[in-house]
């Protein structure tokens, strides 16, 4: 039975819940896959989605000093191999251009990726366009392979144009999750239409189903409980959210609950020690999906502020939104890359402008004192995201064009 490789930064990781579904929907499918990693995995927990997954992994040395021997093994391999000098070139043009350690890096993860591929590997698909494409590349090049690629987020809006337009004219095809992707991926392709809009969607059987009798809650007497799931980075836009909770009303009644983890965790905390917030928020740090379904379920609104990174970094079409909404959850976001093609502001949720704390600060104290209109929203935004971002038509479509080369 031929396998597809599928490559990952890292795996197994909280904040991909959309590759896991990926990737049991596949197997479902009966795709076989082999997962391969540039990194071994580092978050606390696991979600059960992967404990689902049957598929082997395959480590690469996330350094080269991780593990010299393998790589020297790897690389007189690769010399030796007829397709070394193809391969070789692509490399030499992209470090030509790109003249760091990473690159190198990449160029010795393709050799030990392309030397220890088993045989019944036929093809090669990628997620993200950035750092695990550079390494399937070039392995897909000395193995004789062919090769595609599924394109996300910070990816495409963290790298420069002709690392993109190189990649996507060498794939054989591409996918990506937002239309707003898709447009500006085509228009570096020489082969506008090569990379599809494809949704990830959702698979809605592990998520309760709205009801319309929710908590009156109006931030008078007991407090309307916030949640927001999503990793302290920038892009994510938390320290807007904290400045909104600042301008709140005195009188209003509220707790907000963040869970995620993320290299700015504790700055965000120290910010809201600075605002006298801490008494009405509790940081619980990375969970598993299971706590954060929980977490959802017996809040009032769910928010999520995200903005552009200084970086050019930012969301593409967070699965957390989709979650959220699927259980009937009243979600305040902003107007960022493909959001607005999941919530409709003022008909499927509420959205206000990208680093603006003070609009995020108007929504929030109207949302909190109105249960009626958070009700409708999140009713409204259920109804939507299950009619229309469901993850079977999106896998049935990738599962088709793998069986292709399979």
């Amino acid at each position: 039975m031929s396998r597809i490789a599928v490559v990952v930064k890292g795996y197994p990781r909280l904040s991909e819940t959309f590759i896991a579904q990926e990737m049991l929907g596949l197997e479902q499918r009966g795709i076989d896959i082999l997962i391969v990693a540039l990194r071994k995995p580092y978050d606390p927990y696991i979600h059960d989605l992967h404990r689902q997954i049957k598929a082997e992994v395959m480590y690469l040395p996330e350094y080269v000093k991780d593990d010299p021997a393998r790589v020297n093994r790897a690389k007189r391999w690769a010399e030796a191999q007829p397709t070394y000098a193809g391969a070789k070139a692509l490399f030499d043009a992209d470090f030509a251009r790109q003249s760091n350690a990473d690159r190198q890096r990449r160029w010795a993860q393709g050799c030990v990726f392309a030397h220890e591929l088993p045989e019944d590997v036929r093809w090669i698909y990628t997620h993200y366009l950035h750092t695990p494409c550079s390494a399937a590349r070039y392995a897909a090049h000395l193995s004789g392979r062919g090769w595609s690629f599924s394109a996300h987020a910070k990816d495409i809006w963290t790298s420069p144009d002709w690392d993109l337009k190189t990649k996507i004219d060498d794939a054989a095809w591409g996918v990506t999750c937002t239309k707003v992707n898709a447009d500006h991926l085509n228009s570096l392709s020489s082969s506008p239409g090569k990379v599809e809009l494809l949704y990830h969607g959702l698979d809605f059987s592990g998520f309760p189903k709205p009801s319309a009798n929710n908590p009156a809650r109006d931030g008078r007497d007991e407090p309307v409980r916030i949640v927001s799931v999503g990793r302290a980075v920038e892009k994510k836009g938390y320290d807007d959210l904290l400045k909104a909770f600042s301008s709140l009303p005195q009188g209003l009644n509220w707790h907000f609950t963040h869970i995620g983890g993320g290299d700015m965790a504790e700055t965000l905390k120290a910010q809201a020690e600075r605002l006298g917030l801490s008494k009405h928020i509790t940081w619980r740090g990375a969970q598993p999906r299971e706590a954060v379904i929980e977490a959802c379920r017996t809040s009032d609104l769910f928010v999520l502020p995200s903005k552009l990174a200084k970086s050019g970094d930012r969301d593409g079409l967070p699965n957390v939104l989709m979650e959220a909404q699927s259980m009937g959850l009243c979600c305040l976001s902003t107007r960022v890359s493909a959001i607005p093609e999941l919530i409709h502001d003022g008909e499927t949720g509420v959205l206000t402008a990208p680093g603006a704390p003070d609009q995020l600060a108007a929504a929030l104290a109207d949302l909190i004192s109105d249960p009626q209109k958070r009700s409708r929203l999140g009713l409204a935004g259920a109804d939507r995201v299950r009619s229309h971002f469901s993850t079977d038509p999106g896998l049935d479509r990738l599962a088709a064009k793998l069986r292709k080369v399979l």
